[in-house]
């Protein structure tokens, strides 16, 4: 496949997670986001609220992937003293399809325990904490790390500790190097693993939601998750530990699930009684917060990649492209459909790529229609003229093969799904874009590769540089 027709091909990837728009044909226009508080049931219960997923072959240990898990949106730096913890008695899992049947052939799981020092304390610390097992830590929680294939369920890490909440200077003096360097753990076997906050990577301007930046471009070019936090799993894999049985095509998704019931008396006690139900669901970005309508969200948390072949009927006729051209029609006409007409009806380039991945690029030999992360984990490293525009601008290593760190999501939304690469389509969308080109914190070149915290000293985290 010539080098041209991969970055045409991979571009049209990404108009197709934003085709669902269309799902059932019900719901508002959403925006061009990450999943940030995506549906109502996770709105309301952050810590199961999945905000990003990244799969990327590093390029300092390009023999392996990194895969990147980000949850609980908008963690204000200061916002204590209930300071951010994942939830207990929940699986956070991170899923590995390596033969395109839509199921997962590897799963590593992350169980997460909270231990208070000193329960009559309401505060976090109550001292400088200069070490993950300081005492002054009053709150800290620990996590357990497992690896199942089939029904071999293998424990990489037991009670291994989770990277603090970053408090602020006075608080904990060293945490770069302290705490938060000092949550790399080793897992066994070429694999390593770290939990705890980071700077959320995910950068966008979210005022699209107001139509499309203001209906004139004027409300663009602020990254609206400058100096939020996040909570993050990174775990760094051997490519030979995912490889499936035809290639080194791999499928990534996140779910969380938890007991079915929670009962909580008048005492503020809690308990969990029930089978274990899946609650959230995360592969490509923007799919649940931007396409699927209100009333099927909470659905496509809990459902399965096996089934999403039900979605292929309202690929067609993506709902993104549409507001844009009522907004913006002089500048962005109505995109052609497959066979030429502006109708908007038949996007059949969409139906292959949105749930299959791209021949030649990230499709696997046998495919079962499912949404997912894919990755070709034999597509090296981007080394020279690299893009944060991803396969569109020529940079294959880069999204929808995978996704790395820096992938500009949003630029390269916005410019595939109102046609830029489609022939004889009269577009400007080479420069459509929400004026957001990189992250507000810069990205660490090796494991765990994310950024570091905001400080909850800083007096105005979100202040524009």
């Amino acid at each position: 496949m010539s080098s041209s027709r991969i970055r045409r091909a991979a571009a049209l990837a990404v108009t197709g997670a934003l085709a669902v728009a269309a799902l059932a044909g019900l719901g508002p226009v959403a925006s061009t986001a990450s999943s940030h508080r995506e549906a109502p049931l996770v709105s309301a219960d952050p810590p199961i609220d999945a905000t990003d997923l990244y799969a990327f072959v590093p390029d300092d240990a390009p023999n392996k992937v990194a895969l990147v898990g980000s949850w609980m949106p908008f963690e204000e730096p200061a916002g204590g003293p209930n300071f951010y913890l994942w939830a207990e008695r929940t699986n956070y899992d991170i899923n590995i399809d390596n033969d395109g049947d839509a199921r997962p052939d590897v799963i590593f799981r992350w169980r997460f325990t909270t231990h208070h020092r000193s329960p009559d304390s309401f505060i976090y610390n109550n001292g400088p904490v200069t070490s993950l097992n300081d005492e002054n830590l009053l709150i800290y929680q620990t996590y357990d790390l497992t690896r199942i294939k089939g029904d071999n369920a293998v424990k990489l890490l037991d009670n291994a500790r989770v990277v603090p909440s970053h408090v602020g200077d006075a608080s904990m003096p060293g945490y770069n190097a302290d705490l938060f360097d000092a949550g790399v753990r080793s897992a066994g076997s070429g694999r390593r693993s770290w939990v705890g906050q980071s700077d959320d990577p995910f950068f966008l301007d979210l005022r699209v939601f107001d139509l499309l930046y203001g209906g004139d471009f004027s409300e663009a070019g602020d990254d609206t998750l400058d100096g939020f936090n996040v909570n993050t799993m990174v775990l760094e894999v051997p490519k030979s530990q995912l490889r499936g049985p035809d290639g080194g095509v791999i499928g990534v998704w996140t779910t969380a699930s938890r007991p079915s019931i929670r009962i909580q008396g008048a005492d503020g006690s809690i308990e969990w009684q029930g089978p274990t139900v899946q609650v959230s669901r995360l592969g490509m970005p923007l799919v649940n917060e931007v396409v699927v309508p209100i009333g099927f969200k909470d659905y496509f948390n809990g459902s399965n990649p096996r089934g999403d072949a039900a979605f292929l009927p309202k690929v067609n006729d993506p709902e993104l492209p549409h507001l844009i051209s009522a907004v913006y029609g002089a500048l962005f006409p109505e995109v052609p459909d497959s066979n030429g007409d502006k109708a908007g009806v038949q996007r059949a380039d969409l139906v292959q790529v949105f749930l299959t991945g791209l021949p030649g690029l990230n499709r696997p030999d046998d495919v079962r229609a499912a949404e997912m992360l894919r990755l070709n984990m034999d597509v090296a490293p981007c080394m020279v003229d690299c893009s944060t525009l991803g396969a569109i601008d020529g940079d294959i290593a880069g999204f929808p093969n995978g996704r790395r760190l820096s992938d500009d999501i949003i630029d390269i939304a916005l410019r595939v799904v109102m046609g830029v690469l489609i022939p004889g389509h009269d577009t400007d969308a080479d420069g459509l874009a929400d004026g957001v080109d990189e992250n507000d914190a810069s990205f660490l070149s090796e494991f765990p590769y994310v950024a570091y915290p905001h400080s909850g000293s800083d007096a105005d985290p979100h202040a524009v540089p």
